[in-house]
């Protein structure tokens, strides 16, 4: 989708047809976590039980972002693709190997810790807790049980960092599919087995991990991997890795503290209402489909590109790529910010509105939905830019932004809360996520000249014609309303995007043309 009047570059051709393959496995694989959060939400609804639940499964996904995926997109992939680039094929998988020993030991030693220090863990996370003795009990039970899940994950994110190094996205991309599969099958047999419904939950995802990390073995066999016996674990590529992962622990520990603070504040329901943090939960599920379908596919997809084009230093395609594919991101998540803020509340009811989850859930759950779509076109390019900082092996700057929101959002937290509820803490996520957008792109402006001004510039001229398009469908949906919330939100959605689009195209918005050459060219292949 490049936004010169020229047909794509080849290499833009090759990101979205890599970020397509990505985006495919994790649609699939979101529909599916719809599936599971409608069963889910069903047998646990906003109680008690479900806040323990949720809170037990991020703790070993706030590590799993710390050494897991997080270190695989900072540190691992753009050290892989270097050392691919100039070492042999033996020398490579050596290190491979090396590499993979040391992220077990490390992974099992977290873990191991992350089981005796669970009291402590919620205690923090979770202060909340502490005044219903069942309730904390029960978050710690739950948080030793799902600990295993790191090492299943962390290593499932090693392996998809070798396979991207080699530009093989399938196995990687579609194998968290199992995980909401054995999820689902785990919720339909919870009431028919003599163990609490949550257990059978919690032992679900430990199978559903395994199988992740599984699934991608066949992959790496066929790139040529070997599993050799490791004569020891001084490597200096792997040293290397370890250089850049240190500041990428940081700040992804600075991100985690973000979450640490909303699930704190979610978790006060004398102030925010009852079932906060099951409404984050469930609302944050939603935003997260459009992110990881476009944002997390494409970033996923053009690191090893970007990494290819740093080592062969060649700043001026790694530009364009870089501002082609904000730009693109930017007009793709404007109207899907505005469908949310319209179709919120009916959404969530068609979702998740049955057994447990009531009125009230519903309520609360769209309230945060609607604010944190605010942040959604901010959220996405933020990983865009971060990734093009880790391919250039840059991992301190980031970091050094993530501090500066994390006050940001801190402060906005427990500002917000008071007045607005559980909304202020979403409001607050897209305050600080849009602050460290402008931050990102003021350093990424000095590594390469005048990018900040021609995304600024951009951004101005899409939200233009959002805002055009928004109150178009504002009077529009105001005379046409159906009684079915599906009619409602498939109209919506309709109506915005095309209000949006024929916006963008009388203002000469060119991703309106270049999508259409794009996908005519994908077409033809």
């Amino acid at each position: 989708m490049s936004t010169d009047k020229s047909a794509p570059s080849d290499l833009n051709r090759s990101i979205f047809k890599s970020s397509v393959i990505i985006s495919s496995g994790t649609m699939l694989s979101r529909l599916l976590g719809f599936v599971r959060d409608i069963f889910l939400a069903k047998i646990l609804g906003t109680g008690f039980r479900a806040d323990c639940l949720y809170v037990g499964f991020k703790i070993p996904n706030l590590f799993r972002d710390l050494l897991g995926e997080g270190a695989a997109n900072s540190a691992v992939i753009p050290v892989l693709t270097e050392y691919k680039y100039k070492q042999s094929k033996e020398e490579f998988w050596n290190f491979v190997n090396v590499f993979l020993c040391i992220a077990f030991i490390a992974l099992s030693i977290v873990t191991i810790v992350g089981m005796i220090f669970a009291p402590f863990i919620i205690r923090i996370i979770a202060p909340g807790f502490i005044i219903e003795p069942e309730k904390f009990l029960l978050a710690i039970s739950l948080t030793k049980t799902l600990f295993p899940y790191l090492i299943l994950i962390g290593l499932t994110a090693y392996f998809a960092g070798v396979l991207f190094t080699f530009k093989s996205f399938i196995s990687a991309s579609f194998s968290p599919c199992l995980l909401n599969v054995i999820i689902i099958l785990s919720a339909i047999l919870s009431n028919k087995l003599p163990v609490d419904p949550v257990y059978v939950l919690a032992y679900g995802v430990l199978i559903g991990g395994v199988l992740q990390l599984l699934v991608q073995m066949p992959s790496l066999y066929r790139q040529g991997f070997k599993f050799n016996r490791v004569r020891s674990l001084d490597h200096p590529a792997a040293k290397k890795i370890g250089r850049l992962i240190v500041p990428r622990i940081f700040g992804s520990g600075v991100y985690q503290l973000n979450v640490f603070v909303d699930t704190l504040c979610a978790s006060l329901s004398n102030v925010v209402g009852v079932g906060g943090v099951s409404a984050l939960y469930y609302s944050n599920r939603i935003l997260q489909l459009p992110l990881a379908i476009f944002s997390t596919a494409l970033s996923s997809a053009i690191l090893p590109a970007l990494a290819d084009l740093h080592i062969k230093e060649d700043k001026e395609s790694f530009q364009k790529s870089l501002v082609h594919a904000l730009k693109n991101m930017i007009f793709i998540m404007f109207p899907i910010t505005l469908i949310l803020i319209f179709i919120s509340y009916p959404l969530i009811r068609l979702l998740f509105q049955r057994g447990e989850f009531n009125n009230y859930s519903s309520y609360v759950s769209s309230s945060a939905l609607t604010f944190y779509a605010f942040g959604l076109f901010a959220f996405s390019c933020n990983k865009l830019i971060v990734s093009a900082f880790h391919s250039m092996q840059d991992t301190k700057t980031p970091v050094k932004i993530a501090v500066i929101c994390l006050i940001v959002n801190a402060v906005l937290n427990f500002t917000l809360m008071w007045p607005f509820k559980i909304s202020g803490i979403a409001l607050a996520s897209s305050i600080a996520g849009i602050v460290n957008f402008f931050l990102l792109l003021d350093k990424m402006d000095v590594k390469l000249e005048k990018i900040r001004k021609q995304i600024v510039n951009y951004l101005m001229k899409v939200c233009l014609a959002q805002l055009i398009a928004g109150a178009a469908a504002f009077i529009v949906l105001r005379f046409i309303v159906f009684k079915s919330d599906l009619f409602n939100i498939c109209f919506t959605g309709i109506i915005v995007a095309a209000l949006f689009l024929l916006t963008a195209s009388l203002m000469k918005i060119e991703e309106v043309k270049t999508i259409k050459k794009l996908f005519s060219f994908l077409r033809r292949k």
